[in-house]
C-alpha cells in the first residue's frame, strides 16, 4: 500500500507540470496585458513597457516558464500577484478554507440525500417512488449549477425573502450555495446507488438470506449495502473533487469570499500569476481527492487490497518439462 501511494504521488508531478504548461501558455499568448490592466487605458506605451520590464513579462516564453516551474517545484513559490502585490500562496491560503468547506458540505448534502433515494429506488423498482426519484436525478443532472443557483436565489431570496442573497454571515447564508453545489452530485450518487444496489440484491447470497427468513432491513443494510457501496465510494470521491473545484462559479454568484471570487478578479485584471496559482491548487485538490478515494476503495474492498499487498515472486519457477529439455 505504501509503495502504491508513493507511486501515485510521483505520478502527480507530470500531471501538475502539464497543467502549468497549458495555463501558462494560454496566459502568455493572450491579448490582455497585466500592466495595461493595472495602469489603466490612459497609460502610455513607455509606461506599459517599463512595468512589463519590471515584472519580467518582456522575457522570452521558455525563460519565464522555466523559472516558474523551478520556483513551484523547488521553493513552493507561486509568485506574486500583480494586482494585490502580495504572494499568491498567501492570497490562496486566506480563501481556500471557505471553498473546501463549501464543496465538502455540498458532497455531504448529496450523500445524505442521494444514497437513501438510490436504496429506496432499488428496493422498490418500477414503483411510483422509483420513477419519481429517477426523473428527479435525471433533471438535476441536466440542470447547470449556475442556472440552478440563480433560480434558487430568485425564488427563496428575492420572491419569498426566506434566505439571504449573499455573504456568509449566518448559517442561513450557506443553504442556497450548498444546495447549488450538491445538486449534480445528488443526481450522480442517486443513480449510482440505485444501479449498484440492483446488481447486488440479485446475487445468490441475498436470495439465501431471504430463504433463511432474515428481515428486509437486515438484508439491505447488513449484507447488500456493504457490497453495494463499493462502486458508490469511487463516485463520491470523484464528486468531491469536482464539487470543491466547481464552487468557483457558485461563489461568484453568491458573492462568497472564496477562490471563486478571487479567480474572477484575477481574470478580469489579467493577473496571470494569481490565475495560474488557483488553477494549480485546484488540480492538486482533484489529484489528492482521487488518491484518497483509491486508498479508501482499497480499504473497503478486500480484492483491491490484495492486489496492492501481494508481493510478486522475484524468480519464477521453471517447469519440469523445460528443465528436462
Amino acid at each position: 500500500m505504501i509503495r502504491y501511494t508513493v507511486k501515485r504521488l510521483l505520478l502527480m508531478i507530470p500531471i501538475l507540470i502539464g497543467v502549468i504548461v497549458i495555463v501558462f501558455t494560454i496566459n502568455y499568448f493572450s491579448t490582455g496585458s497585466p500592466a495595461m490592466a493595472i495602469l489603466g487605458g490612459s497609460a502610455t506605451p513607455e509606461n506599459i513597457a517599463a512595468v512589463e520590464h519590471e515584472w519580467g513579462l518582456d522575457r522570452p516564453y521558455f525563460v519565464q516558464l522555466g523559472e516558474y516551474l523551478v520556483n513551484v517545484f523547488t521553493k513552493f513559490d507561486l509568485g506574486v500577484s500583480y494586482s494585490f502585490k502580495r504572494p499568491v500562496m498567501e492570497l490562496i491560503g486566506e480563501r481556500i478554507g471557505v471553498t473546501v468547506l463549501l464543496g465538502l458540505l455540498g458532497v455531504a448534502f448529496a450523500v445524505l440525500l442521494g444514497i437513501p433515494l438510490g436504496i429506496i429506488s432499488a428496493t422498490r423498482q418500477y414503483s411510483v417512488f422509483d420513477y419519481v426519484a429517477t426523473t428527479f436525478a435525471v433533471v438535476l443532472a441536466a440542470i447547470p449549477s449556475f442556472w440552478l443557483a440563480l433560480m434558487l436565489m430568485l425564488l427563496f431570496s428575492v420572491q419569498l425573502g426566506w434566505l439571504p442573497v449573499s455573504g456568509l454571515d449566518t448559517w442561513r447564508n450557506w443553504i442556497l450555495p450548498v444546495v447549488s453545489v450538491g445538486a449534480f452530485p445528488v443526481a450522480m450518487i442517486t443513480r449510482m446507488t440505485r444501479s449498484s444496489m440492483l446488481e447486488v440484491i440479485r446475487q445468490d447470497y441475498i436470495r439465501t438470506a431471504k430463504a433463511k427468513g432474515l428481515g428486509s432491513g437486515v438484508i439491505i443494510f447488513r449484507h447488500a449495502l456493504r457490497n453495494g457501496m463499493i462502486p458508490v465510494t469511487s463516485s463520491i470521491g470523484l464528486m468531491t473533487g469536482l464539487a470543491v473545484t466547481g464552487t468557483i462559479i457558485i461563489e461568484t454568484i453568491f458573492n462568497i469570499p472564496g477562490l471563486g471570487t478571487l479567480m474572477n478578479n484575477s481574470i478580469s485584471k489579467y493577473d496571470y500569476t494569481l490565475t495560474q496559482g488557483i488553477v494549480l491548487i485546484c488540480a492538486l485538490l482533484i489529484c489528492g481527492t482521487n488518491l484518497i478515494t483509491d486508498l479508501v476503495y482499497a480499504l473497503i474492498d478486500p480484492r483491491i487490497r490484495a492486489q496492492y499487498t501481494a508481493r510478486k515472486p522475484i524468480f519464477k519457477r521453471r517447469k519440469s518439462g523445460v528443465e528436462g529439455g
